[in-house]
């Protein structure tokens, strides 16, 4: 898959090609799509915790969508 830049939208052809990865399990790609949500979850929670507030000027990461 390739990276995309923030805010475009996923095209069918990403779809069909994380289903192909798992098989057509469907129900493994939506867990290995959540595993990595909480996987990058954490990741974020740590990179918080390590930044002070005075490198990034009072912001905040946000965990949800705007």
């Amino acid at each position: 898959m390739r990276e995309q830049p923030i805010g475009e939208a996923v095209e069918d052809d990403e779809r069909d090609k994380v289903i192909a990865y798992h098989r057509g399990d469907t129900h493994a790609a939506i867990d290995t799509l959540l595993e990595d949500i909480r996987h990058l979850r954490r990741q974020l929670t740590l990179a918080e915790g390590a930044m002070s507030r005075g490198m990034t000027r009072g912001w905040r990461p946000s965990y949800d969508r705007d």
